[in-house]
């Protein structure tokens, strides 16, 4: 796919490079994002992880080329510089980890001094629709890119998006690889529970389909379909609605995704062969918990946010039924999925687990600090299936931005992101704190 996409983006350039639009209307920027994070690990091995790096994204846009067939080529450059990191703060002695925090593994177990990747993007546009391939960073409730670190993750395939129908658009497509958040090479497809590095199953097909419907000026349904080949088929539906509510707007945010196994995953066989899903599956003959087996959840949540002012408050809840825990891509080197739960350090996506959050923003500009914002989340997980009973977790979040509205370092981002994560369940209590500048630099 990369050599194909490649071939086909310069093609396009070669051919088309002096055509009216393309070059006209083209845009690049280039991003800058410093990138401080310290792990603190209560209750595991590698108790601090602590990685500081420099992220360079370069983005070009092209336009299109003249005639009712437009063509066009976009590329994505990616640059990681590593400022400070050592063997103890790196902390990647598992092999079945593809890197650290923020920067990859060398041979010794160090964080290499730098890493990057290009990525080239063919695209074509017939009236209202359009079709890519190479280089996506998709965002759908089916499939999303996680930009949690230094640099972004990718994916490698192709989509049609169409918005040929008033109020309704369209999304089709396939994705063969993902480059990791701290990786600069192109891995196989797979979910939590195959996504060993060194002996894990993978996937070179996911597809997926679906569309949003605008019903009104403040009411949006959604349906989506994905499928992991060998893994799991997901649907969704969604429904996003604001209403006017005195001098505020309450915005309420409906999801449900139905989840069930695919090919080699539904079967013994093949979950023996590695194709499995985390969850809990019950006990085996000699009393221990199964933990991984078919795909087989469902996960539902309302989320309510009323915002008045430079204030925002947030009240939501989330299900998830099933034997399995909430399925999505995950290759095992840094993953989002589209939950109200997914937040700074956990996603509270386990098997049985419900899960409350509430949240609280304030906008200083009304206070005289335009461009201060701060927000505090709290989520609060209980019932989690395991053999030794209900399992419990919570998560604190605290987020303090600050964007400089003028003069010569006008749009200059800064972000300090705390949050800490305790419970009874496997995964380990953590504390975290991201200290984030970052700065875009349009170049055309």
């Amino acid at each position: 796919m990369k050599k194909i996409s490649a071939s086909l983006a310069l093609g396009l350039l070669s051919q088309h490079v002096y055509a009216a639009g393309f070059i006209e209307d083209s845009k690049a920027s280039l991003g800058l994002r410093n990138f401080y994070i310290n792990q603190d690990t209560r209750n595991a091995d590698g108790a601090t992880q602590e990685e500081w790096g420099q992220g360079f994204q370069f983005n070009y846009i092209s336009g299109y080329t003249e005639g009712t067939v437009g063509f066009g080529v976009d590329a994505l450059g990616l640059l990681g510089v590593k400022l400070d990191s050592g063997k103890g703060r790196h902390y990647n002695p598992d092999s079945s980890k593809y890197g650290g925090t923020v920067f990859p593994t060398d041979e010794n177990g160090r964080a290499v001094d730098n890493f990057g990747s290009l990525g080239l993007t063919g695209k074509v546009r017939l009236s209202k629709t359009e079709a890519r391939i190479g280089t996506l960073q998709p965002k759908l409730p089916v499939v999303t890119f996680s930009d949690g670190r230094l640099l972004p993750q990718t994916f490698e395939g192709g989509q049609i998006t169409s918005a040929e129908i008033d109020n309704l658009t369209l999304v089709g497509g396939q994705l063969e690889h993902a480059k990791g958040r701290s990786s600069s090479n192109n891995e196989g497809l797979s979910i939590s529970g195959a996504n060993n590095a060194k002996t894990g199953q993978f996937s070179n097909k996911f597809y997926y389909a679906g569309g949003d419907y605008k019903i009104g000026k403040d009411l949006l349904a959604q349906y989506y379909y994905g499928e992991l080949n060998e893994f799991y088929r997901q649907h969704f539906l969604g429904l996003t609605h604001s209403l006017a509510i005195g001098p505020g707007a309450l915005k309420s945010d409906l999801r449900y995704f139905k989840s069930d196994a695919d090919g080699k995953n539904d079967s013994a066989a093949g979950v023996a062969k590695g194709y499995a899903s985390t969850g809990y599956y019950g006990l085996n003959a000699a009393g221990k918990a199964i933990t991984k087996g078919e795909v087989d959840n469902d996960t539902w949540s309302a989320l309510f946010t009323y915002s008045l002012g430079g204030h925002g408050l947030s009240a939501g809840y989330q299900e998830v039924s099933g034997d399995s825990n909430f399925p999505y891509l995950n290759q095992g080197d840094g993953a989002t999925a589209y939950l109200i739960t997914d937040r700074q350090i956990g996603k509270f996506a386990s098997a049985g687990e419900r899960t409350w959050l509430a949240e609280y923003g304030y906008d200083f500009t009304k206070a005289g600090v335009p461009g201060l914002k701060a927000t505090v989340t709290y989520l609060s997980g209980d019932n989690i299936d395991s053999a030794d009973g209900e399992k419990k977790e919570w998560e604190r979040d605290f987020r303090l931005d600050y964007v400089l509205q003028d003069g010569a370092l006008k749009g200059l981002g800064f972000s300090w992101r705390n949050a800490s994560l305790r419970g009874n369940t496997s995964a380990a209590d953590q504390d975290e704190n991201r200290l984030i500048v970052s700065y875009s630099l349009p170049i055309l």
